[in-house]
């Protein structure tokens, strides 16, 4: 009874809608006409459409890049953050804000940060040092990289935390022993830290996958998903799809697409991660 209001608010928001979703992937939508039935026929346009062939190649890339620049930055973050004193409390909450702050928030501002003239900050910066001014999101070649960065800098606080919640973790005594038998800094990280760490980073990676295969506020707040489609994700595709153009059936199609192989991916992160913990 407790939980009754809780599971009818993700049935109504969450499972129908996703219902209604698989249902609507299967017909061309026409409202006020009555849906069409086409089978698979929106699959197959999904998965024959260049564009969506492109928006896959720049998802992976940007999962990818998010994925390992998060975790490396936020590992760093959490061996230097690591202890009890006050400050570090202090410096650890001034780390993780960007995480509690909106999504859309954050892409406006480094959209003004990223200010394509020599009077925006990131080039003023850079013009002290004789370079620039650069167009971060305006080129083509320069935009992918510049959203990844975004998506770097907001996602390292997360995995941060994760991570610092596994150091607590670690026998204490490891440590003990080890600077007992002289081990060096390297040699502890090695082979006391990171073995610890794997449950941790089992969660880093596999929240980190679905994060990446479905971001969409921060291209569309920052690119829309251009320059000349040089960003445009599987998701601002969807969206462009659906919201734009009115074709909510192949764009239905496409949002499963994405739900199966963000399973597909899921399960096979942490099929790979409990095996090497296994072995």
């Amino acid at each position: 009874m407790f939980l009754a209001p809780a599971l009818l608010f993700a049935a109504m928001f969450k499972f129908i809608p996703m219902l209604e979703g698989i249902r609507m992937s299967l017909y061309k939508v026409q409202p006020f006409l009555g849906d069409e039935w086409v089978g698979l026929q929106n699959y197959v346009t999904v998965l024959t459409d260049e564009r969506f062939r492109d928006a896959l190649g720049h998802t992976v890339l940007l999962g990818v890049g998010q994925t390992v620049g998060a975790l490396v930055v936020g590992f760093g973050l959490a061996l230097l953050l690591e202890g009890q004193a006050r400050s570090l409390w202090i410096l650890r909450t001034a780390v993780f804000l960007p995480v509690v702050t909106a999504v859309a928030v954050i892409g406006e501002v480094w959209r003004i940060l990223y200010f394509p003239t020599s009077t925006g900050f990131a080039n003023e910066v850079l013009g002290f040092l004789g370079l620039g001014p650069f167009g971060f999101l305006s080129d083509p070649n320069s935009a992918l990289a510049s959203v990844m960065a975004v998506g770097i800098w907001s996602g390292a606080p997360y995995d941060m935390v994760i991570i610092l919640a596994g150091l607590a973790g670690i026998d204490r005594t490891l440590y003990e022993a080890a600077a007992v038998d002289g081990v060096n800094r390297w040699q502890r990280l090695r082979y006391i830290v990171l073995p610890g760490l794997r449950p941790a980073l089992t969660v880093v990676l596999t929240l980190a996958t679905i994060r990446g295969l479905r971001i969409f506020t921060e291209v569309y707040v920052l690119t829309g998903g251009g320059p000349a489609g040089s960003t445009e994700v599987w998701m601002t595709r969807v969206y462009s799809l659906g919201f734009e153009r009115n074709d909510l059936g192949v764009a239905s199609a496409a949002s499963m697409v994405l739900l199966f192989v963000t399973l597909f991916l899921t399960v096979a992160v942490r099929i790979v991660t409990r095996r090497r913990e296994a072995g």
